[in-house]
């Protein structure tokens, strides 16, 4: 029968606190069950709760209406224990355990609360369906590799704060509720019942509420800051999602770069015991291209790209002068070591490579003094010769060239391949990491859909100054002063200087086609405000659960979250999103396109 506490039942400790120390005290432990075990004239109850795991004793000289209670107790029954503090038996120890050389003998026990038989067994990394585990996502909770995760991401953003304020940043909250933004990923919209037919957004990122906090002379601002982006999902992203999101004024981009450099100094030696070299890696994001095939490059390996476009340029293979010629490359990377993979496992890899748009993967490989090759008699011996020497090439080695008629796909294809085969060889060191900053992004991208330049980060980004004349004859080799800081082939945060000269403001929104009309009706405010005196200024924002998940040694952004989306952006706990009241969409002056029903999750 459960009962209630009474006011005698203060416990004493957390679980997994008790020590030797503690022996011959009597205290009161309380928490769930992790297991029961009956052994006839001896029952013990290992006791859960979010700091490990205490053991309880029942013996012959426990009261007997004690012992029958503890009899009907089963897993993650909720009990309240009073007992002594005593050794354990000879051979008893633990030495798994921190509290595996005591236990508690107990004289009073309570449930506080049955439970019935959970629909997995609550313990630490066991193999259950993703969907299982969230849909109970309260009892996965309950496994301690999850909830540890939980505790460490409270840690870090402890850590974060301590850091900041002690570096004269000021938090301050934004709005939740906001105007909807026109550029970057759809926008949450939520319906104003007071303004019928009006709707704020949720925001994807503090932006130009921070942008005008400078404005106002707050000078350095943080917030770990709730954010919300309505786009298609991956392993490492959420519909909603926390920001660590700072801002300084009166700055160059070198002095946000160091700040940030010595906030992840602190963040590592505190939390990871780790001495971060600072200053930290700096690349251009035309190196990064270049020698990793992507803007967030893995430095804990080798196999760069290599540039064999001169070689290939009006040879005998097809593939390769093809591709030249319409204006295209061809790079390749080494695979040192990698002769020794089979034919189904090189299919394998032309197979992933498809995947990222490349129409396949030629390969060559010396194993054991013998050539074998997909294009290698298509080419003349010189031509073979000089892509050999291009990449390096030496016993057992494997080489993986990619050609395609748009360079970006070989960036891409290649540049996620190394990666590919980094994990699928052991390459990558887990408790390795490798930090660096990649600068001077592209200010545009060209949106073949949109047939006009986009924003590559966002509107208020500001162009390299000596970069400012190509605004009106070349805006697509334009560099911005942006900045993402890369932890191991992961983009961990990003930002910019900002723009705040009203007229280069002025004419990024030209290059991006906005209207002097349009460009007042959207960001008038932000406009008007430059009018008044605008500081240089410019900010950074990291991820908190992907930095967390970094820390970690996590594959799953899910595992730091205490109660994540799945694939399509619901909750499986909780069914969200849900139809709204008929009562309540028409108070909102809301109604449904005809033929539109709410889908069942």
């Amino acid at each position: 029968m459960a009962v209630n506490l009474k006011s005698t039942d203060k416990r004493t400790k957390y679980c997994g606190e008790f020590r030797p120390a503690d022996i011959g005290k009597r205290v009161c432990a309380m928490g769930w069950v992790q297991r029961q075990r009956d052994l006839g004239s001896l029952i013990f109850i290992d006791l859960r709760d979010r700091t490990g795991i205490v053991q309880l004793a029942f013996d012959t000289d426990t009261d007997k209406s004690v012992f029958d209670t503890a009899f009907g107790i089963r897993a993650e029954y909720v009990i309240c224990a009073h007992g002594v503090v005593r050794q354990r038996g000879e051979g008893a120890v633990n030495p798994n355990l921190p509290t595996g050389e005591i236990e508690i003998a107990v004289e009073e026990i309570k449930i506080l609360s049955a439970a019935e038989t959970a629909p997995f067994e609550i313990v630490e990394n066991s193999n259950v369906r993703s969907e299982l585990r969230l849909k109970y996502r309260y009892l996965d909770l309950r496994r301690p590799d999850i909830m540890r995760n939980i505790l460490e991401r409270s840690k870090i953003s402890n850590l974060t704060r301590r850091f900041f304020e002690e570096n004269g940043f000021v938090d301050i909250e934004t709005p939740n509720l906001i105007k909807p933004t026109p550029e970057g990923a759809r926008d949450y919209l939520v319906p104003s019942r007071v303004h019928k037919g009006n709707f704020y957004a949720l925001p994807q990122s503090p932006q130009i509420y921070k942008q005008l906090l400078m404005l106002s002379g707050f000078d350095r601002y943080f917030q770990i800051a709730r954010c919300f982006r309505d786009e298609d999902l991956r392993a490492d992203r959420q519909p909603e999602f926390t920001q660590i999101d700072l801002e300084m004024s009166f700055v160059t981009r070198d002095d946000i770069l160091e700040m940030v450099e010595r906030y992840l100094q602190f963040l590592f030696k505190e939390y990871k015991g780790i001495d971060l070299q600072i200053p930290l890696t700096r690349m251009t994001y035309a190196e990064a291209m270049e020698r990793f095939g992507s803007d967030k490059p893995d430095l804990r390996f080798g196999m760069e790209l290599r540039d064999l476009t001169d070689i290939a340029r009006g040879c005998s293979f097809k593939v390769f002068a093809g591709a030249v010629e319409a204006g295209g490359s061809v790079r390749g990377i080494n695979v040192k070591g990698g002769a020794g993979l089979s034919r189904k496992e090189i299919d394998s890899l032309t197979d992933y490579v498809k995947t990222y748009r490349a129409k396949g993967l030629a390969w060559y490989k010396l194993n054991n003094g013998e050539i074998s090759s997909s294009y290698a008699k298509f080419l003349s011996d010189d031509e073979n010769a000089a892509i050999g020497a291009k990449l390096g090439l030496e016993e057992g080695d494997l080489l993986l060239i990619v050609a395609a008629e748009k360079p970006q796909v070989v960036f891409d294809s290649l540049g996620a391949l190394r990666c590919e085969v980094a994990r699928r060889l052991n390459l990558i060191k887990k408790n390795e990491y490798k930090l660096l900053w990649v600068v001077e992004f592209p200010l545009f991208e060209y949106s073949e859909e949109e047939g006009r330049y986009v924003s590559t980060h966002h509107p208020f980004t500001m162009p390299m100054e000596e970069d400012m004349d190509l605004l009106d004859s070349d805006p697509g080799k334009v560099r911005s002063i942006a900045y993402d800081i890369v932890i191991n082939g992961t983009e961990a945060g990003g930002g910019s200087m900002r723009i705040h000269r009203p007229e280069v403001q002025a004419k990024m929104f030209e290059c991006l086609g906005i209207s002097k009309e349009d460009a007042d009706r959207k960001f008038g405010f932000l406009v008007d405000a430059y009018r008044y005196g605008a500081p240089p200024h410019g900010g950074l924002a990291f991820g908190l659960d992907r930095l967390v998940t970094l820390m970690l040694g996590l594959d799953d952004i899910r595992d730091v979250i205490a109660f994540p989306k799945v694939q399509n952006a619901s909750e499986l706990m909780t069914g969200a999103p849900a139809p709204g009241e008929a009562s309540a969409l028409s108070e909102l002056g809301i109604c449904l396109a005809e033929g539109v029903v709410p889908e069942e999750l």
